[in-house]
């Protein structure tokens, strides 16, 4: 399909046009009341330069690849603002684990405006690490390389596993230094700057509905969500009251499928604030996130979380529905029987254990055949998998080849099923703590060959369902170390391998491995924050 330069881009700005905003140049961090946004200038860089793109979203937005250095990469570093855009930062508030927060914002993202991609939709496009904005408080509304290649790889690689998820456009250097503290331990240095172009139809949260009624302005309440029915969920026609507890609905629904894939590829978000939620039930701002290892749902990366482990991986499914509770408080003042969201609730359960068994089902290669026996064998499993604690992604994965293999003949059963807990153990095999899965593996065998799909077809279906390859910490850190010495080649072949997850790739075999000995304490691999 044709392409074009983005310096040639046309943007238009529906957000800015629509909804209340304030253009105040005013610099310095601020209350902001009464209004959807604040029209912003992102600040320059001294040396913007295109460290990664991901060609495949660029042709989604018919874009052409630029240079490592030019205009275009003026524009994605902030440097360069195109007559056609309106760059702004959003308002919004939100709960902070589990406590209110207030008003927050877009304390360093700037949204350039919308683009029309080849594919007919809009996209809107926003810097990440662009300087300061009025929601900024005491930051400096930067980014650095760390973080924002984290947020480029992750975004890319969750699209490629099928998971919901705002997209990245580019991870460009600025040529600055930013100074970080990690672990807010008092070890401040300087990084490598960096900003990160994220791409998604909307930005909304539920924090920006939060921030409308909690400050009682019902105006921009009710302006804001006819204006995300309009834009996004057009299905429901013309907004206005007997619209907004179905929109509610479908809400549910979509940030249940979301968590459902998250759970079923492993991955742990971090910091399921309420302002880190999408509208449009798209996983968004990666930040401390992690991907399971060994198999342990009380599991969570982010150090700020240690102490109640409120996002830990087996929480997420309970934490999205109290983040749509508050969601659903603040759209009550649009709702004349308030008590009619709840409706929405029962959409969020249904769809969370229907999508959850879905993809279970697919990993492990059944078909709906026996539902209550079936869900005792799901349960069974995640309680063997707990107690065993070996890795998720590679024990499916050698699921996916020992199981067909033993469809024929079961001489080898024993045999097989050790090889496949030693390749994913993470603590020396045997060990009593592979008693269970040992004990589970039989009877799914035994389930298995109630299917009356040949076993090629069944392990077709379940390479399908398994990734081979996920974004574990340790990879990530690998892909920031080589890039803050200027080599990109880590990074590059690390995407390739993201971008087909599903293959067997033996030439990126090296991706596919358990977490490192010299990872299990290494900051950036086990242990993260928000500032990560």
């Amino acid at each position: 399909m044709p392409t074009h330069s983005l310096a040639n881009a046309a943007f238009s700005n529906s957000f800015v046009d629509e909804l209340r905003g304030e253009d105040n140049p005013t610099p310095g961090s601020r209350q902001v009341p009464g209004y959807a946004y604040s029209r912003v200038q992102p600040t320059a860089v001294a040396d913007p330069h295109l460290l990664a793109w991901s060609d495949e979203l660029a042709q989604t937005l018919g874009l052409e690849r630029p240079a490592a250095r030019g205009p275009e990469v003026e524009m994605l570093a902030g440097n360069r603002v195109l007559a056609s855009m309106k760059p702004f930062a959003a308002r919004y508030a939100g709960h902070q684990f589990g406590n209110w927060a207030g008003q927050l914002g877009d304390g360093r993202a700037m949204s350039l405006g919308e683009l029309t991609g080849a594919d007919g939709r809009t996209w809107e496009l926003q810097l990440k690490g662009a300087g300061p904005t009025p929601y900024s408080r005491r930051a400096d509304g930067r980014a650095v390389l760390r973080s924002s290649l984290r947020e480029f790889l992750c975004s890319e690689a969750m699209h490629y596993l099928g998971v919901p998820t705002t997209r990245a456009l580019s991870l460009v250097g600025t040529g600055d230094a930013v100074v970080r503290d990690m672990f807010y331990n008092g070890n401040q240095r300087p990084e490598p700057g960096a900003i990160v172009a994220r791409v998604a139809p909307t930005f909304v949260r539920f924090g920006n509905f939060q921030m409308f009624a909690a400050s009682g302005e019902m105006e921009n309440l009710r302006a804001l969500a006819d204006y995300v029915i309009r834009h996004h969920y057009p299905e429901f026609g013309a907004p206005g009251p007997a619209v907004y507890v179905p929109w509610y609905a479908e809400i549910c629904r979509r940030t249940a499928v979301m968590v459902a894939h998250w759970m079923s590829v492993g991955f742990v978000h971090g910091v399921m604030n309420t302002d880190n939620m999408s509208i449009l039930g798209l996983t968004i701002d990666y930040g401390p996130y992690g991907w399971l290892e060994p198999y342990d749902p009380g599991w969570t990366p982010n150090t700020t979380d240690f102490g109640y482990r409120r996002y830990a991986f087996g929480q997420q499914p309970q934490v999205a529905l109290w983040n749509l509770a508050r969601l659903a408080e603040a759209l009550s003042p649009l709702v004349p029987q308030p008590d009619d969201l709840r409706a929405g609730f029962a959409r969020y359960t249904e769809t969370l254990a229907s999508t959850r068994y879905r993809l279970l089902l697919g990993k492990l290669g059944l078909t709906h055949r026996a539902p209550k026996e079936d869900a005792q064998l799901f349960n069974d499993l995640l309680a063997a998998l707990e107690e065993a604690g070996v890795d998720m992604t590679i024990f499916f994965r050698q699921l996916s080849h020992v199981a067909p293999d033993l469809l024929a003949t079961a001489d080898d059963e024993d045999v097989r099923f050790q090889e496949l807990l030693t390749a994913a153990a993470y603590t020396p095999f045997p060990n009593a703590a592979y008693a269970s899965l040992l004990a589970w593996l039989p009877r799914y065998l035994t389930r298995l060959r109630q299917e009356p799909a040949a076993p090629e077809a069944i392990r077709t279906g379940m390479l399908a369902a398994n990734p081979k390859y996920v974004l574990r910490n340790y990879l990530a850190q690998n892909a920031i170390q080589a890039a803050e010495k200027g080599d990109l080649s880590y990074l590059n072949k690390l995407m390739q391998a993201l971008k087909t997850p599903f293959a067997e790739q033996p030439e990126y075999e090296e991706f596919a491995a358990k977490r490192p000995d010299w990872a299990w304490d290494m900051p950036g691999c086990a242990t993260l924050s928000c500032s990560s």
